[in-house]
């Protein structure tokens, strides 16, 4: 019991801070599991090319984006073999744009009505055009029609010829350029190199890992959950995850579970999409809490955020004991529905603490 000296100085105190009581939840049963904090999408590049590597993009944490070529191995000698095809493409290209000009000729200016087809010259060639092929014609020997008919299908047959090599030539270089994309290793998506398995100057075979690529604006935690609490996960629920980057307690989402389960040791990979911004990186340890129907519900206390006091690493909070601050260590648990932080040890329930205390309260005072 506070004497009326203490009542008298402890009720201008209570007065200018807001305070809350401690309540007392229900709290049902749940387990601690261990995971690892992951990227959220990650590949492997490697090597679909014989060669030696001349470029990299840059050291472990190189931030690339879309399109970027992160690795290229020398790609000398199919650049030679490339401009050749390109030359073999100009020259059908030539040769087709010839045939296209025969057969306008043989179309326009059929050869079997000219005279440079006829031996001699002058006045003979032009006695054999008018005479000597008329009488040919009459005497059933020759068709001048179906020789120039003849002659028009063999210029159509030679364009269709030249229009097939210049195709043929043009796949070529597609060919090439196919196989030139596999001299290089280009960043799908923006993200950071994670690793570099390969320095500039290496000798590498098809299948040899060239770098390990990531997006990590997003993170997941992954973990290997006993299969009797996977079967209270579903996928979009949330559940409380702690990293161990030193931060406060988080809402992570259930983003995969897998349909399998290890054989051996009877557990479910589980993955959950932590929030934008969540401070930590891949390869860090992280816990997430999941409901466990085996344990009865336990009554624990709880406290409004605002009410936590982080000075060093461990928590506490501000106490009104007979009308005076005091400042009293706790353990706490993860956040609640309704909001507040649920304390597992240091507090009973029915204290009452003190919201956002400054940083010049000083316990007893």
């Amino acid at each position: 019991m506070a004497s009326p000296a203490q009542t008298q100085t402890a009720q201008p105190f209570a007065a200018g801070y807001r305070t809350a009581p401690v309540m007392v939840s229900q709290i049902a049963g749940s387990a601690i599991i261990g995971g690892t904090v992951i990227p959220f999408k990650e590949v492997t590049l490697s090597a679909q090319v014989p060669g030696r590597v001349i470029f990299l993009a840059g050291a472990e944490g190189h931030r690339a984006s879309e399109g970027e070529v992160l690795v290229r191995i020398d790609d000398a000698d199919l650049q030679a073999r490339r401009r050749a095809s390109v030359a073999q493409v100009y020259q059908a290209d030539a040769g087709l744009r010839n045939a296209y000009m025969q057969y306008s000729r043989e179309l326009y200016s059929p050869q079997v009505n000219s005279i440079t087809g006829f031996p001699g010259m002058g006045v003979p060639a032009t006695f054999d055009q008018f005479f000597t092929r008329g009488f040919s014609s009459a005497m059933g020997q020759s068709s001048p029609g179906l020789e120039r008919q003849a002659d028009l299908y063999a210029q159509g047959v030679g364009v269709d010829s030249a229009t097939q090599g210049l195709a043929q030539a043009q796949a070529n270089l597609e060919a090439l350029d196919a196989t030139l994309a596999d001299f290089r290793a280009v960043a799908s998506f923006d993200g950071i190199v994670m690793r570099k398995h390969v320095e500039v100057g290496d000798t590498v075979q098809p299948g040899i890992p060239l770098v390990t690529y990531a997006f990590v604006d997003y993170l997941r935690i992954e973990a290997d959950v006993p299969v009797r609490l996977a079967a209270g996960l579903a996928e979009g629920m949330l559940v409380p995850a702690r990293l161990d980057s030193g931060g406060g307690a988080v809402e992570a989402r259930v983003a995969q579970i897998y349909p399998l389960a290890d054989p051996k040791r009877h557990t479910v990979t589980v993955k959950f999409d932590l929030p934008l911004g969540t401070a930590g990186g891949p390869g860090m340890y992280a816990e997430v809490t999941v409901p466990d129907a085996s344990v009865a519900p336990q009554a624990q206390a709880s406290v409004p955020a605002e009410a936590l006091v982080w000075r060093g690493s461990l928590p506490s909070v501000f106490v009104l004991e007979n009308g005076a601050p005091s400042l009293r260590i706790v353990r706490v648990g993860y956040p609640l529905a309704d909001g507040s932080i649920s304390v597992v040890s240091g507090l009973v329930g029915g204290e009452t603490v003190i919201l956002s205390p400054p940083t010049s309260l000083v316990s007893g005072h």
